[in-house]
């Protein structure tokens, strides 16, 4: 019996072909997604900051630090003359305002390093959010109990069209206070 062209396809091609289709999809999932969600990302900061102590003990508002987040749509790092409001005469003697303090007099940005991030092909607005009455937490996790910021919650097209489609499921206390989001793609993706 001949053996046809047709036959070779199937019987080698093609298994070959889906097997690299299968392991591009599996390597896909398993090794870009934790890049792409970000949950438990940590990184080393240049001064040890603790969002405990300032925005839980103490109870410093979010938005003292972060002063663009209610009119803008980036929440903004704090520059070091935000801290040195306090820190000019609060605790000077300590290794982590020392340093906080050469950055200060050197006119210097802290490098801070980012935590939560949206893709780059994603338009997100805090401002949008947070005029709302949204909670930071809602996102952000509760950081008033973290002595090193993490990202907690997943930042993926699912996690927030899950919110915006049930605002009430995920946020109760907010029942009165907020309708669904926009769920159309030219919401996030513009």
């Amino acid at each position: 019996m001949k053996k046809t062209i047709l036959d070779y396809a199937l019987k080698v091609k093609l298994p070959v072909t889906v097997f690299v289709i299968l392991m591009s999809f599996a390597l896909t999932y398993f090794i870009a997604k934790p890049e792409r969600d970000g949950v438990g990302y940590a990184p080393e900061q240049p001064i040890a900051f603790s969002h405990k102590l300032h925005a839980g003990d103490m109870a410093i508002d979010c938005q003292y630090c972060h002063t663009s987040v209610s009119k803008t749509r980036h929440a903004s790092i704090p520059a070091a003359s935000i801290c040195m409001n306090c820190h000019k005469v609060a605790r000077t003697d300590k290794p982590e305002i020392i340093k906080l303090t050469e950055y200060y007099n050197n006119n210097q940005p802290i490098p801070w390093k980012r935590i939560h991030r949206v893709p780059e092909y994603a338009y997100f607005n805090h401002a949008a959010h947070v005029t709302k009455g949204i909670d930071c937490a809602n996102c952000h996790g509760d950081v008033r109990k973290m002595e090193v910021v993490s990202q907690v919650k997943s930042f993926t097209m699912g996690a927030c069209l899950e919110c915006h489609r049930n605002p009430h499921e995920n946020m109760p206390q907010m029942t009165q206070a907020v309708n669904p989001g926009p769920t159309h793609c030219n919401a996030c993706h513009r």
